[in-house]
């Protein structure tokens, strides 16, 4: 069955950095587009960024320039590196596969921006 497990997640000041990973199995995930969600507090979820089977990537307007997402197709995982973040961006980020008209989630990584 397909698993989505995101990881690297944390609390960051202001202008730090983190790389969040998820890792993808129980379906050729070579042959797939992939992308990340967030949900901040009393939000509704939102696309942050996507990449296509191909290696397109596609990002929302509040993080391009900020947030570079990558696959690694010989590791089955997809990254979102996030950099010069920000409090507005706190949010349970979450990785997200569609695949034959089935949405599959992974359980989310919290990502806290504070000082």
């Amino acid at each position: 069955q397909v698993q989505l497990v995101e990881s690297g997640g944390g609390l960051v000041q202001p202008g730090g950095s983190l790389r969040l990973s998820c890792s993808a199995s129980g379906f050729t995930f070579s042959d797939y587009g992939m992308s990340w969600y967030r949900q901040a507090p009393g939000k509704e979820r939102e696309v942050v960024a996507g990449i296509t089977f191909s290696g397109t990537t596609y990002y929302a307007d509040s993080v391009k320039g900020r947030f570079t997402i990558s696959r690694d197709n010989a590791k089955n995982t997809v990254y979102l590196q996030t950099n010069s973040l920000k409090p507005e961006d706190t949010a349970v980020y979450y990785c997200h596969l569609r695949r034959t008209g089935v949405a599959y989630w992974g359980v989310g990584t919290l990502v806290t921006v504070s000082s």
